[in-house]
């Protein structure tokens, strides 16, 4: 059965209206403090905290189309706008991490004065402003991918200003300016490992990979050992997006069985294939009288 979390949306949407509030107000402030200050790792947070609240406003776009009906014309409705949200801001991360080692290198080579006191108290602010962000996207992070993105960016960010508060303690008591472009570094290493995984999950899903949770031989293998049962083959197993798997095959049965449906899928795929060049068909015979249950779903 499909999986769908429409009725969470407005609830969602308050928290992720608070959350993009939060992230341009933290990026005002530490732009500003890291201007003061003169340091390096809090312009970097600046620029990861606005990119969070980009990166929470492009999720909640992709949660709305998520709930679009279906069409003729998109059979399955939007929901892959979720994956290719995830996808975005993943790969705004990988960015913003490259950025980050260019610019840490650049200030390693050329240290300039950096206010430790401000320095600390505008990452105290960002740390506490990201904690009630992270808690505010916690749930829904571990019920879809999109917003687990979105999670990692604020969580990633909580990190970040705990290590900007460090260095700027450090800064103070013992004059040790080169932590600054050190913890620029780290921050980035860890923002670009969680990034690579959410990207290569989604990546995943966009090239029809089968879920890495289920095994195929065991879904053959379980069909086979039903009655009457004589083959299984052709099998496709894809995901059109996180939490929607979809599954195909032919089942080899007894002649006696297959006789009054053969015919009539012959010809349905030579006439599905000659009129519209579709090459790929699996059809689910039902009797007519049956209810079927799955007629609603997309």
């Amino acid at each position: 059965m499909s999986h769908d979390h429409s009725q969470s949306i407005p609830e969602s949407g308050k928290r992720l209206a608070i959350v993009v509030t939060l992230n341009f107000i933290i990026t005002i402030t530490e732009v500003i403090g890291g201007l003061l200050s003169g340091s390096l790792s809090l312009l970097s947070d600046a620029l990861h905290n606005f990119s969070d609240g980009i990166a929470v406003i492009i999720a909640w776009i992709a949660i709305k189309l998520r709930t679009l009906p279906r069409s003729d014309h998109y059979t399955f409705g939007l929901k892959r706008a979720e994956v290719l949200a995830a996808v975005i801001n993943a790969g705004a991360l990988v960015a913003i991490s490259i950025y980050l080692f260019i610019e840490a290198w650049s200030r390693y080579h050329n240290p300039e004065p950096i206010a430790g006191n401000i320095m600390t108290i505008v990452a105290t602010v960002g740390l506490v402003a990201n904690i009630v962000g992270t808690w505010l996207l916690h749930r829904g992070s571990k019920e879809s991918m999109n917003l687990r993105a979105a999670y990692l960016h604020l969580f990633s960010d909580a990190i970040s200003s705990v290590g900007v508060i460090l260095g700027g303690l450090a800064i103070m008591f013992f004059d040790v300016y080169w932590i600054d472009p050190l913890l620029t570094v780290l921050i980035g290493l860890y923002v670009l490992k969680e990034s690579m995984q959410i990207l290569w999950q989604t990546l995943s899903i966009f090239m029809l990979a089968s879920p890495s949770e289920l095994d195929t031989d065991e879904i053959r293998q379980t069909i086979h050992d039903q009655k009457n049962i004589e083959d299984v083959h052709h099998i496709h197993l894809w995901a059109v997006a996180e939490n929607d798997i979809h599954f195909e095959c032919h089942v080899a049965v007894d002649d006696q069985l297959i006789s009054e449906v053969s015919a009539l899928r012959e010809k349905l795929e030579t006439l599905l294939h000659d009129r519209f060049d579709i090459n790929h068909t699996t059809f689910q015979f039902e009797a007519s009288t049956d209810s079927c249950k799955t007629a609603d779903l997309p």
